[in-house]
């Protein structure tokens, strides 16, 4: 992985947990002591169940994180971008991580070693309490998301997914969602296998409710397939 120069101070990601608190005392010189690096598309940077190495921010770039389900397979849990935070899930009460992380694409990533966070936590108070809304709003985040595996079927899932990465990323000029997954991870992300995800994204084509252009994949009519899962309200 290739060492990467980039500047806190400078960061256009106003959404980074990081820059939000810029402004506080004492932040200036933590930011000193961040790593940050290049990891390639493809390549894993956060391997489940190793040892802790801090927090990740997304400088610039898109990241999955996994978790290992039945069987060994991965299931995706997360989808991520510019300034989302990456590894928080076991800090603080565990010294492994619990899930892994891969770069989607080409992607810079800074660091804060388990030591730099320790002392910010402990340091500046006004960080510590955003980072406690920000996990119980993670929290209320997977509480709902499990309650929508739950109730959801299969085409129902794909199309809530759909919907996310919408949402998430967007569209652009040529109408595709700005993220480009396999049919794989699809699948992955909405619990199901590849076969089935390719069978409902098929369908979904035929019905002209999305278009797709290799692995892009663009939504033709958001609010019908929004229809669809509306009773779940999860979407």
């Amino acid at each position: 992985m290739k060492e990467e120069m980039a500047i806190c101070d400078t960061c256009a990601n106003e959404n980074c947990f990081i820059k939000k608190h810029l402004h506080l005392e004492h932040m200036k010189e933590y930011i000193s002591k961040k790593h940050s690096f290049v990891c390639k598309k493809s390549h894993q940077f956060i391997i489940e169940g190793a040892p802790l190495q801090g927090l990740y921010f997304i400088c610039k770039g898109k990241v999955k994180t996994v978790k290992t389900g039945i069987n060994g397979r991965e299931q995706i849990v997360r989808l991520t971008k510019n300034g989302d935070t990456i590894g928080f899930r076991g800090f603080g009460t565990s010294k492994r991580y619990l899930i892994g992380a891969y770069a989607l694409e080409d992607t810079v990533l800074c660091n804060f070693s388990n030591e730099t966070m320790m002392d910010i936590l402990k340091n500046v108070p006004e960080f510590t309490y955003a980072l406690m809304l920000f996990y119980a709003d993670e929290l209320n985040k997977s509480e709902n998301n499990i309650r929508k595996i739950a109730h959801m079927n299969v085409r129902e899932r794909v199309i809530d997914l759909l919907l996310y990465i919408h949402k998430k990323f967007g569209q652009n000029n040529n109408g595709l969602i700005e993220i480009e997954l396999s049919r794989k991870e699809i699948a992955d992300f909405a619990g199901t296998t590849e076969e089935q995800a390719i069978r409902i994204l098929s369908s979904l084509k035929k019905e002209i409710l999305i278009k797709t252009v290799g692995k892009r994949i663009g939504l033709l009519s958001p609010s019908k397939l929004q229809s669809e899962i509306m009773e779940h309200k999860y979407f």
